[in-house]
């Protein structure tokens, strides 16, 4: 064969590719604007109830199959077949809508247990992952370092150059201005609200802290005499709102807690950093739920704890990222108080919990 006529060919194969391109981008944009047009009768089906069952996954997955299953016949009925190509698609587009059947259950099982459940909700985003920075910068210290929480909020020099009021009080800094998991946030305006308990005399049991799922949705239960004030905690952004079904699992859990306790003047109140809707809010009034709306997390209060040790007498100060904080009690009867500052801790002669040795007695 002539080099003019291999040229030829060529040129014709070239402009067949082209052509089959051309085809081929031209079947993808229409299935794509039909996928879009589709789009939000799926998501609209998604949130629907009836969502944890699996036939709705089955009728999702059998979307996609007839839409795939037309790019396959393209394939294998076009001028000239790509019968292997074919073959890719069919065995992709199988594994694929399994995981994304599979993946669509978990999510309607999910939102359905959401709806069951709405405490559920503020479980997400609970697991903080670590970052190659963090991962990096703690590796300069040694195992013995690595036990104080400090270390996670400063650098090598910083935590080893400091005096023990620089080095905490800037620690403690950073911890307040350092981007929060929505759980470890929650878990913040709980002590807050609890705080504002415990300076009016109430003995305050932080519920939702130490016991999590158990706690029944009652984040903090309060006692002065024979009252009892059981409170739920909901640090929600201002653009979200609480519905009524807060309402009435709240209400569900303080019934139960009387009926537990009784002859005991057991009231509900319900904190949140939002607005609730006008029906969560009647329901309230009529279910006798007491209601602090858009009760804002100040977070410049006095978080750090001054306690004396009951065992040795040691004057020792927790700060909210320290492994014994939450289970330390402040009894202002007893010379213990909080503070807001590390420098007013250690002016009064109070020294920071130890979990190590390596820093011990270090203060400039």
């Amino acid at each position: 064969m002539q080099y003019h006529d291999l040229k030829e060919e060529f040129e014709k194969l070239l402009k067949l590719i082209r052509s089959e391109k051309k085809s081929f981008h031209s079947l993808f944009d229409k299935k794509k604007k039909e996928f879009e047009k589709n789009k939000a009768i799926i998501d609209k089906l998604s949130m629907e109830r009836q969502i944890g069952f699996p036939w709705l996954a089955e009728a999702y997955d059998e979307y996609f199959k007839i839409d795939e299953s037309e790019v396959v016949e393209y394939l294998q009925r076009k001028k000239h077949p790509a019968y292997k190509a074919a073959d890719l698609v069919k065995e992709y587009s199988q594994a694929r809508r399994k995981a994304e059947k599979e993946k669509k259950i978990a999510e309607y099982l999910v939102k359905y247990y959401e709806s069951v459940a709405p405490f559920l909700i503020d479980l997400k985003e609970e697991v903080t992952i670590p970052t190659e920075e963090d991962v990096k910068r703690l590796s300069e210290y040694t195992d013995e370092e690595r036990e104080d929480g400090v270390t996670n909020y400063l650098t090598k020099d910083e935590y080893r150059g400091l005096s023990s009021v620089e080095r905490n009080q800037m620690a403690l800094d950073r911890f307040w201005k350092r981007p929060k998991s929505n759980w470890l946030i929650g878990r913040l305006y709980e002590r807050y609200v609890g705080y504002l308990y415990e300076i009016d005399g109430y003995d305050v049991e932080y519920v939702g802290i130490f016991k999590g799922f158990e706690d029944l949705g009652r984040d903090l239960i309060c006692r002065k005499g024979r009252e009892i004030v059981v409170i739920q905690c909901k640090n929600w952004a201002k653009f979200r709102t609480i519905y009524e079904k807060h309402i009435f699992q709240f209400f569900g859990t303080v019934f139960q807690f009387k009926d537990e306790n009784p002859g005991k003047k057991i009231k509900g109140v319900f904190y949140a950093t939002t607005k609730l809707s006008d029906l969560a809010k009647r329901f309230s009034e009529e279910l006798g739920i007491g209601l602090e709306e858009e009760h804002v997390f100040d977070r410049d209060y006095p978080c750090i704890k001054c306690n004396i040790s009951k065992r040795t007498g040691e004057k020792i100060y927790h700060l909210p990222f320290d492994q014994q904080y939450d289970k330390v009690k402040i009894e202002p009867e007893n010379g213990e108080f909080y503070c807001k500052t590390v420098k007013e801790a250690e002016k009064a002669k109070f020294r920071r919990a130890f979990r190590y040795s390596g820093l011990k007695g270090k203060s400039k």
